[in-house]
């Protein structure tokens, strides 16, 4: 390979771990001590801390940047991001089966239905309608930039689907806050996000907006949304740096109705206890995708034992799962959380608790 033909890889790969959250946040720094292959954790233990307490005291802001009082420091991720782009993908012999699915919908079901619905749109963006109030998560309809392929392009126009009343951003990753997706919205539209984006969202025209930090709520009516911590962090400009907003899950709870947990992007930690100790859960969606190799994914994204772990902590009734399948952002095929899923479930005795929606589908949980 030529230097150029090098720079121009390089370039694109720190692009694309820059898009897919995996980007590192000082550029400068010396190797990181933290492999996770020698025993240590891949996040900040609790410690009997509340997370909680830890929120109201203003643990996770810091001096104009955001902090993750739960996860670990990042420096020198760029010589381990190098590395891993430099490495042998443990799962090249299936990467040319990975499926390639137009994603349909029951468009007439969702808008008729008058219950709680969730639909699973695709990657990590999930309508969840509650009567006539519709709530749409971190809304991606296309591909995100043009070197990372979309496994599951939409067949139908996500806009016959019920327009949103709110759209709730989980954090800044370009694979959760899609400008592009956004400026096809009116610009009044209702946005709930983390503390922080003013620049995205000034630029879109979209100011009506609720900026909202970690356990605090909006209220629509009879129906209630939560800001909640996650182990995770953002940046989308390389050149400002790291953690310029916040990121976090949402809990949806409904008058009488299931509650509904979104985990947002995360890595484990072991607070998830405490969140299922304060909140009855229906069902927990998590973010499962985008965690091989392990050494490097382990501080962001949750693997399937540990989404599994989680869920236990977590106390949900059921488990549905969301970005997979349409990005490949990490080594593993975009196939292969499911199946993944289902053998760490299976080997709890959970399988039955799974809540199996491939892109496009919907599940009428009341």
């Amino acid at each position: 390979m030529n230097r150029r033909a090098f720079m121009k890889t390089l370039i694109r790969n720190l692009q694309a771990a820059a898009i897919a959250g995996a980007m590192p946040p000082a550029l400068w720094a010396a190797k990181s001590p933290y492999t996770f292959d020698d025993g240590k954790l891949p996040y900040r233990p609790l410690d009997g801390r509340s997370l909680r307490e830890l929120a109201g005291r203003k643990e996770h802001h810091g001096n104009g940047r955001f902090v993750n009082p739960v996860g670990l420091p990042r420096e020198g991720r760029f010589w381990e991001l190098l590395t891993w782009k430099l490495s042998a993908n443990a799962y090249a012999d299936a990467l040319d089966r990975q499926p390639r699915v137009d994603v349909g919908a029951n468009i007439g079901a969702i808008t008729t239905h008058d219950g709680v619905s969730v639909t699973f749109v695709k990657h990590a963006s999930v309508l969840v309608k509650v009567g006539d109030r519709t709530f749409l998560v971190d809304p991606v309809f296309d591909e995100i930039f043009w070197f990372i392929k979309d496994f599951s392009p939409l067949a139908f126009d996500p806009h016959t689907i019920p327009g949103p009343d709110h759209v709730l951003i989980t954090h800044g990753h370009y694979d959760h806050l899609d400008e592009a997706s956004l400026a096809t919205f009116p610009a009044d539209t209702h946005v709930i996000s983390p503390l922080g984006h003013d620049r995205v969202f000034s630029g879109l025209g979209m100011s009506n907006r609720t900026r909202i930090d970690w356990y605090e709520t909006y209220a629509d009516a009879d129906i209630t949304i939560t800001f909640l911590p996650a182990n995770h962090w953002t940046m989308r400009n390389p050149i400002r740096g790291p953690n310029r907003s916040l990121w976090g899950g949402y809990l949806i709870e409904t008058a009488g109705g299931p509650t509904i947990y979104l985990s947002g992007d995360t890595a484990y930690f072991d607070g998830f206890s405490e969140l299922g100790r304060d909140y009855a859960i229906d069902l927990a969606i998590f973010n499962l995708g985008a965690y091989a190799p392990r050494w490097f994914m382990a501080s962001s994204h949750m693997n399937p034992s540990e989404t599994v772990r989680a869920f236990k902590e977590i106390g949900a009734k059921r488990l549905m799962i969301v970005h997979w399948g349409t990005f490949r952002l990490g080594d593993e095929p975009v196939h292969f959380p499911p199946k993944d899923l289902k053998r760490e479930l299976e080997k709890e005795g959970l399988a039955d608790r799974l809540v199996d929606l491939q892109h496009g589908q919907t599940v009428f949980l009341t």
